[in-house]
């Protein structure tokens, strides 16, 4: 009995929504998320899921940034534009992209 309960606990555990995390692919097929010219990600959702996500993705995306500024001896600023520029060109139809106007819009 304590192995069949112990067995649908697990099983439960792993199907489970809450157990998934979030990926990025799945946020921007979802419009939780949308790509800027700065380089940085946005949440468009206010979810907790969403906003950790984007903290997570953009923490490590600075980080690169900041890489790739110090080995090209170019200022970070630039670095990100750049990036920014190639993020919003990849985007994929039906994703979000944060025009130069400023406005939101689904590519």
């Amino acid at each position: 009995m304590k192995r069949n309960l112990m067995l649908c606990f697990v099983i439960n555990a792993l199907f489970s929504t809450s157990a998934m995390a979030l990926t990025l692919n799945d946020a921007r097929t979802q419009g939780r998320v949308g790509e800027t010219y700065n380089g940085y990600l946005v949440a468009l959702k206010a979810d907790t899921e969403t906003q950790m996500l984007v903290k997570r993705i953009n923490e490590s995306r600075n980080k690169s940034y900041q890489q790739l500024a110090m080995k090209n001896n170019l200022p970070v600023a630039e670095v990100e534009k750049l990036a920014g520029q190639k993020l919003v060109a990849k985007a994929k139809p039906g994703e979000y992209i944060r025009g130069i106007n400023g406005m939101w819009l689904q590519k």
